[in-house]
């Protein structure tokens, strides 16, 4: 039962379908060169299309991790008795971050940290902060107010009820802002590539800048099915996470 539904799986045949584009995106040239007749090189060739998923994976991990980390605490700040009155400021500066345009965030970086990856990361670890700081806030303040005095009841510190009872009860609703802000992130990081970052954009760009639209096709497919596999992912790890019995 458990390998038929495996196989039933659609985050696993969309996953196959990404490896095999990522690793085989070559071998579809004459697919590419009879479409796009006129065009060459049918299929982006200036570097693998494997070793620009890592980079553009890395500057997401490296932004949604920060962000991530960033955007819990905060949350846990803004809900402790000693940070309720920061709670406002926070969710306005945060949704401030979300709303500016991550190109004008890029313009502003690229002069105090060069052309590369840092300037993307800024960017995304701006832009994805407001669904986890959001998601965060809205999962500790939605434990339930007699979980909480039954484990102050049994002697927890504020230490304690926070790694024990908020934070794991809280969990599925930040994972979801995480999710989101991820899922964002994936898209959002193409654009790094006009600032000099490899990533699955650069084939977009090139062939933006070149006039070949299969190098568009080719990296815009990519990005694409990274983005809704990661989804995928993430949604089979909310539902391992919902306590037993809660509605999927």
């Amino acid at each position: 039962m458990r390998r038929s539904n495996l196989v039933a799986s659609p985050t696993l045949w969309v996953g196959v379908l990404f490896l095999a584009l990522l690793f085989g995106m070559p071998r579809l040239a004459p697919l590419f060169e009879w479409s796009f007749p006129g065009v060459s090189p049918p299929v982006f060739e200036r570097g693998s299309f494997f070793a620009l998923w890592l980079s553009h994976a890395g500057l997401v991990l490296v932004a949604g991790g920060a962000a991530t980390i960033f955007g819990i605490a905060l949350a846990v700040f803004v809900t402790r008795p000693a940070g309720r009155d920061f709670r406002a400021l926070v969710s306005t500066l945060a949704a401030v971050g979300q709303t500016f345009p991550p190109a004008a965030v890029l313009a502003l970086a690229v002069p105090a940290l060069g052309f590369g990856p840092r300037p993307t990361i800024v960017a995304l670890f701006l832009y994805g902060l407001l669904p986890i700081i959001e998601n965060a806030i809205a999962g500790l303040e939605g434990v339930p107010a007699a979980t909480r005095e039954a484990a102050r009841g049994m002697g927890l510190s504020s230490w304690q009820l926070l790694r024990d009872v908020d934070l794991p009860l809280a969990a599925p609703v930040i994972l979801a802002g995480v999710r989101v802000s991820v899922t964002i992130a994936i898209g959002t990081a193409t654009i790094g590539s006009t600032v000099g970052a490899l990533t699955l954009g650069t084939p977009i760009f090139d062939g933006l800048a070149g006039n070949k639209l299969p190098f568009v096709i080719q990296g815009a497919v990519l990005v694409a099915l990274f983005a809704i596999v990661t989804d995928m992912l993430f949604a089979r790890l909310e539902r391992w996470l919902q306590p037993p019995g809660t509605p999927a």
